[in-house]
């Protein structure tokens, strides 16, 4: 395998497949038997997800909610799509841990780095909820927070592109993908990877990001034995 310890960032919007809210059963069990492909095969994997499936901080302001009120109910969103996806993954036989930066002791454990790093050490997959607990910060920061603290060898970004591109294929037919990328050219070219904090705090720890397609099946398991799958961000 190509990485010993992984951090997998998904959006709260993967989890919802075809549907226009909340969560696809389907797509969770997808993601449940690529996680467990990787983690039969000794890789350590711990995972964000976040909550725009349920709830958006940014938008619930926009429609005049105060801002720190919104973003503390995105949190607790993360920890509604951070139960499902536990479950799936203990349906297939993997054992995990959920921490949570905000304390609910009933459903899961607080967020303790030891802890954490010690339940990868012994084979469970690590999800970790409630983004970094603090309002102004996105779940992509608390993603690259939890790789430095983890001490993660890359942060895998599944979304429902295969790449970065040089403008959004989704509205560009004629955008091309990238291979690989440098820290640097991503911010000449104004690229849209993760929000600034993340990334500057990936580049600031030298901390390597691929963006790849989580939804196509198997594509997990191409990236963590070297594949060159997505768009490679590093340098």
């Amino acid at each position: 395998m190509n990485y010993k310890r992984i951090l997998l960032k998904l959006s709260g919007e993967s989890l919802m497949g075809n549907k226009p809210f909340g969560i696809d059963p389907e797509r969770v069990n997808q993601y449940a038997k690529d996680i467990k492909e990787v983690a039969d095969k000794g890789v350590e994997i711990a995972i964000v997800i976040g909550g725009g499936n349920i709830h958006r901080g940014l938008d619930a302001e926009k429609g005049g909610m105060d801002r720190v009120q919104a973003d503390y109910m995105g949190m607790l969103a993360t920890v509604i799509n951070s139960m499902a996806l536990q479950d799936a993954l203990e349906k297939t036989g993997i054992k995990t841990r959920l921490l949570s930066a905000i304390k609910m002791e009933q459903i899961c454990e607080p967020f303790i780095r030891r802890r954490a790093v010690r339940h990868l050490e012994k084979g469970r997959v690590v999800i970790f909820g409630a983004g970094t607990g603090n309002p102004y910060f996105t779940t992509d920061t608390a993603a690259s927070l939890r790789a430095i603290e983890i001490e993660a060898d890359v942060v895998l970004k599944g979304t429902r592109v295969d790449g970065i591109y040089t403008a959004d294929p989704e509205k560009d037919p004629s955008a091309i993908r990238y291979d690989k990328i440098t820290f640097s050219e991503v911010y000449e070219k104004n690229l849209n990877v993760m929000d600034m904090t993340a990334f500057t705090l990936c580049q600031e720890n030298k901390l390597p990001i691929i963006v790849f397609d989580m939804n196509k099946p198997g594509n997990f398991m191409k990236i963590a034995v070297g594949e060159p799958i997505g768009t490679l961000v590093e340098g």
